[in-house]
Parts: C-alpha cells; structure tokens; sequence
C-alpha cells in the first residue's frame, strides 16, 4: 500500500517552510528563502501565489517526494474573517477573502491558496487550512470594551496553542474538550488564551492590542497617554502603529527584539535588561492571573510555549509567580508544521470534523 503523506505549507514574509509527514513522521522539511529583489516584483502578496507555489513544487520534486502520494495539504491560515477553531476545506468563498485580504495582508494568506492550487493537481488530494490567528470563541462577556465602538477581538497564536493545548491533553490521557487550560506562547508577540472545554473564551488581542508586552510589541498602553501622543503631531499614524507593532517592547527599551540577546544582558549583570525583562514576566503574570478567574480559578494546567520558553531562568522567574494557580508545564518552541500536519492526520484518520467557511 502506498503511503498518504500529508504536506505542511507555511509562508512567511520572506520565507516559506514546508514539510512532508508519514502520519506523524516528519520525513522532509525546509525552509524556502526568497530575496527582497524577487518579492519586490510584486505589488500585492496575492501576486506571489505562482512563484511561491513553482518553488515548492520543484523542491518537491528534486528530494524525490511522491506528489501522487500527498492526499492532506494543510495550508497556514490566513486574516480570513473571524471562525471557530477547526480545519476548514478551501472553498470558494475562503479563496476570494484569502486573495483579497479581506481581515488584512499578511504572507500566511497564501497558504490556502496554494494547498488549494496544488491538491487540484493531485488525483483524491484535498486541501485545508487550520487555526488562523483569527480563530474567535470568546464568551461574549469578554467582547465588552468599555465602549461600543472599540470591541474586544481575538488575534492570537490559535494554532500553536491549541496544539500544544492537545498534546498535553494527550499526555494525561485526557480529552482537550474535558480540561480547563491556560496557554502562554511567549514568543515575538505573547498571547495568554483561558481555554475552557476545548475553546478559547478569552485570550489577549496579541497582535497590536492588549495584554503583556513583548519583544516587539506594547501590549497595553496608558490609554490617555496614548490618546496624547497620537495628537501631539510628533508622529503619524503609521508611526504609531509602527510603535505598538515592531518597534515596542524590548526593542523600544533594549533597542532589541532578540529574547536571547536580553538574556545574555542579563545574565551578564545588566540592570536595565533585568529590569525590563522582569517587568514583562511581572506583566505576563498578572495576565495568567487574570485568565484564571475567567475560568473560576478551576484551572487543570499551565502550558508555556514558544521561543522564550527555552530560557529556564526566565520560565522559573514566571512559575514562581504563578505556579500556586496550577501545575505548569513547558513546551518549549513552537513546531507550526507539525501542528499543522497534527490537523491534516486528525482529518486522514476521521478523528476531527471539517468545516466549511462561509
């Protein structure tokens, strides 16, 4: 019998990964770089789906993979319009928000477009998408502001924290859809999701909202302070953004976004970066702290994840805070391709449902 293999497709701003798996064997991946000089031939990121999608086909081809032999292509889930968590089959609908961004541009639309492209190729292969960061399962409670007009949403690593949300529940026997979690992925932006019963019902908008502050990003700001500089002329809007985004966190205050440069500083005896360092485990924290009562304090677990997870002297400084909560477990790094890959074997093995995006 010939082997299903399930392919991983994850594009990055100047990147793309791939990985072939055989059930849950990795048996190929890379990363595929792309230069400056080739995206800046095209004016929008929908315009790269041909010349990614020919890089991957002929790097397939060249590590003598079985195309034939691919019946799952998972694709990283784009800024589609807010759904559930779950794997979605690519149907038109999800093409045409894909294609035009209809939540935003960002690199991770073209996943979709192109596991859908290359499935069309492949006799019985199909093709999904699973957990985007758009994924929205917030109890309505935790939509309410403090205004109308500026609502609560949910932006968060959904497909790193759900898998490892699932592979701890895995480890104990259990059920993900039976445990009350809190998951922690500190990484480039740090987001804290109070899982109860298998959905996320409030999590911290990690992107340019609230919550902890992180290597690159502000998290929450003193409102009326923020209020101020946007009208004091000094910067654009783009600017300010650029602030909240990129040029927050650490790198505002280290001129940094490296966690490990900032490790090494501190270890070192700088007291500036030990100062910063511990306020952003202080402020991650208070945000475990915070979703432990959105579940009632009945919390089963703690899971950290992520790429600051693999400091042992950051993660110990934060489960001396939070450790009485619940018993803390760490996964550290985050393995995308294989959450990915994890999804399409739930749908080879008629383990999960498939859903449809409208």
């Amino acid at each position: 019998m010939k082997s299903k293999l399930i392919l991983a497709i994850n594009p990055g701003s100047t990147s793309t990964k791939i990985a072939v798996f055989e059930d849950t064997n990795c048996i190929f991946i890379q990363s595929l770089k792309h230069s400056n000089e080739d995206l800046s031939k095209f004016s929008k990121i929908a315009d790269q789906f041909e010349y990614r999608k020919d890089i991957i086909m002929k790097v397939l081809s060249e590590n003598n993979i079985e195309i034939n032999n691919i019946k799952i292509i998972v694709g990283r889930g784009g800024l589609v319009k807010p759904i559930k968590s779950g794997v979605y089959a690519i149907n038109e609908q999800l093409i045409k928000d894909l294609t035009i961004g209809v939540s935003g541009q960002h690199a991770s639309n073209l996943g979709g477009l192109i596991a859908d492209d290359i499935a069309q190729s492949i006799p019985d292969a199909k093709a999904f998408i699973a957990d985007p960061v758009v994924v929205d399962e917030l109890d309505d409670v935790a939509r309410i502001s403090g205004h109308p007009e500026l609502d609560r949403i949910s932006i968060f690593h959904a497909l790193n924290q759900k898998a490892i949300a699932r592979t701890y529940a895995k480890s104990i026997s259990t059920k993900y859809e039976d445990l009350n979690l809190i998951v922690v992925h500190l990484g480039g932006g740090i987001s804290v999701g109070a899982h109860k019963k298998g959905k996320v019902i409030d999590v911290n908008q990690a992107l340019d909202g609230d919550g902890p502050f992180s290597p690159e990003r502000t998290g929450t700001l003193p409102v009326g302070a923020l209020v101020k500089l946007c009208f004091s002329g000094k910067y654009s809007e783009q600017e300010i953004k650029k602030m909240i985004n990129g040029k927050g966190g650490y790198v505002a205050y280290l001129g940094t976004n490296d966690a490990y440069t900032v490790e090494k500083r501190v270890e070192s005896g700088d007291a500036k970066a030990t100062l910063i360092q511990d306020a952003m485990i202080y402020q991650i924290a208070k945000e475990i702290g915070a979703m432990s009562t959105v579940l009632y304090c009945n919390v089963d677990a703690i899971l950290f994840t992520g790429g600051i997870a693999h400091d042992k002297v950051f993660v110990e400084k934060l489960k001396s805070r939070v450790g009485k909560i619940a018993p803390v477990f760490v996964y550290p790094g985050e393995d995308e391709m294989k959450a990915l890959a994890m999804n399409g074997l739930m749908v080879l093995n008629n383990e999960i449902e498939v859903l449809q995006y409208n």
